[in-house]
């Protein structure tokens, strides 16, 4: 039984627009398998993301471009199969979508056909607002992604806040490209809180904080550092543990082990 009632019926793009104007904070996190995705949604969840992050914490890539499309697409489809009745959508990877339109749309078709997932994200600001806007146009529902955007990690000289002094003008033009673009929300990633409530304020669709202070109108995590999994793992700065679950799931393991190796399990009761 959770504390927060799951939706009760299918969450669309136009509720986040809905909460947004009514003032409501939302939740997303990320989910790269069936099961997590269906705890998830009956905790309450509203929005999951396929994040290119499982090319970490799945696959066990150094870096964000190294995965594929097949590879989300195989993580996307069994997110969406448990999701319930939240809405899901899928990170294009890295060299899927910035050669041309034309790339980005048959990535995002092939996506949304093979997984089912409601939305894509795609990373960058006035640079990508012709992918968005030829989306838009081939009737998918899009997602922008500001700031810091981990595919560009090199680029950006690594892992730093985005939008500090002069980076500020270039944030609020990456915004204003991609809201005139057509994109249905917009992530910021690594933004100074400050910079993160004035955009939020003005603009017109639904923002996504991580690293971004409260301002936003939700918050999203990727879900291995919001429960701590592996145990013990260095976390970014603004990430907050909510639970332990990879202590607890360590432990579970261990119990296992030491059950077997005594000779305790499997018990009569176990057993046919």
């Amino acid at each position: 039984m959770t504390g927060y009632l799951a939706p009760t019926k299918k969450v669309r793009v136009a509720d986040f627009a809905r909460k947004k104007a009514d003032g409501e904070k939302w939740a997303m996190l990320t989910a790269y398998d069936y099961s997590t995705a269906r705890v998830f949604a009956q905790a309450g969840i509203e929005c999951l993301l396929v994040g290119d992050s499982a090319a970490n914490v799945v696959y066990g890539y150094e870096t964000t471009n190294q995965v594929s499309v097949d590879e989300m697409a195989y993580l996307g489809a069994a997110v969406v199969r448990g999701a319930g009745n939240a809405l899901v959508i899928i990170d294009l990877p890295f060299g899927s979508y910035e050669a041309s339109d034309e790339q980005c749309v048959r990535t995002a078709t092939e996506l949304a056909r093979r997984t089912g997932a409601h939305m894509v994200k795609l990373e960058g600001g006035e640079r990508i607002a012709p992918r968005i806007r030829a989306l838009k146009n081939a009737g998918l529902a899009a997602c922008a992604h500001v700031g810091f955007t981990p595919q560009s990690v090199d680029n950006l000289s690594g892992f730093k806040v985005q939008g500090r002094d002069a980076g500020a003008d270039q944030l609020r033009r990456d915004v204003a490209a991609v809201v005139e673009a057509g994109a249905d929300m917009v992530v910021f990633e690594m933004v100074p809180a400050a910079l993160a409530a004035e955009l939020t304020a003005s603009c017109p669709i639904p923002t996504v904080g991580i690293g971004a202070g409260a301002g936003t109108d939700a918050q999203v995590l990727v879900w291995h550092d919001m429960a701590d999994v592996p145990a013990g793992d260095h976390r970014a700065a603004f990430v907050r543990k909510f639970g332990s679950v990879g202590a607890d799931l360590e432990a579970a393991a261990t119990a296992f082990k030491r059950a077997v190796h005594r000779g305790e399990f499997p018990a009569d009761e176990h057993a046919f």
